[in-house]
């Protein structure tokens, strides 16, 4: 098994943190985040790992090296010029022949990567996300409209204030940058930027391509891309009121 965890992100929303260290360097437990999702990557039997990086990318290299530690293989790629979520993927393409975990390098998380990737495989989907039960629309997440079989019909990337008010009553669930994604996917990603959210998944639902979504509300959850953010997990965690199951 094989995984990508997006790692190119500066982390301006985190400033001060991240003048000297990139985005998933940000600790919790003096461990930075990064490690926490290699930890549940090798757990689920991703055995290696490709990470893209662009902000001070000498400091992810420094501490994870070729991943021997951790018993995973690293390898990694540069973007001098950000490249998008799903534009990164094309420094990998060779390596990706197989179904394969994406996670966004800036979330904590214990959810159980191994129940989502037999949820996909069972249901013969192209692509599978993560996702929550939205309680609250706002103009900086996606949240993704599906049917009773879990099939997602419609993408809503960060929607402004006259599409909040023309959704906020419909049944929502909220991205989580996790995905379960079939090598197909790679064809319908041109060179140069582009973003999973805004250009591939709605192209995929555009073509009645399978695009599941996997609940994980009942495993631990936090975006840590700002600065509160980063604050309350840490706080969780270093506290012991949360304890990871990886």
């Amino acid at each position: 098994m094989k995984a990508v965890i997006l790692c190119a992100g500066k982390g301006e929303r985190l400033m001060p943190l991240t003048e000297d260290i990139p985005k998933p360097m940000i600790p919790i437990n003096n461990k930075p985040v990064l490690e926490y999702l290699i930890v549940l990557c090798k757990k689920h039997g991703a055995n290696e790992i490709f990470i893209n990086t662009s902000y001070l990318p000498e400091k992810i290299k420094e501490y994870f090296g070729n991943g021997e530690k951790w018993n995973v293989k690293i390898i990694y790629s540069y973007e001098p010029k950000l490249l998008g979520t799903s534009g990164a993927l094309n420094n990998f393409k060779e390596f990706l022949n197989e179904t394969f975990f994406l996670i966004y390098g800036d979330n904590v998380t214990d959810i159980d990567l191994t129940m989502m990737l037999n949820f996909h495989k069972k249901n013969n989907s192209c692509g599978t996300l993560a996702l929550r039960k939205a309680k609250n629309i706002n103009s900086f997440s996606g949240y993704a409209s599906l049917n009773h079989l879990f099939k997602i019909e419609e993408f809503i990337e960060k929607p402004d204030a006259n599409k909040i008010q023309h959704i906020k009553d419909k049944s929502l669930w909220e991205n989580s940058g996790i995905y379960v994604l079939e090598p197909e996917i790679l064809k319908y990603i041109k060179k140069g930027f582009s973003d999973f959210a805004k250009d591939i998944f709605p192209e995929l639902i555009s073509l009645q391509k399978k695009i599941l979504g996997f609940d994980m509300d009942s495993f631990y959850f936090r975006e840590v891309g700002q600065i509160e953010r980063y604050y309350n997990a840490k706080k969780e965690i270093e506290s012991g009121a949360v304890k990871l199951a990886i």
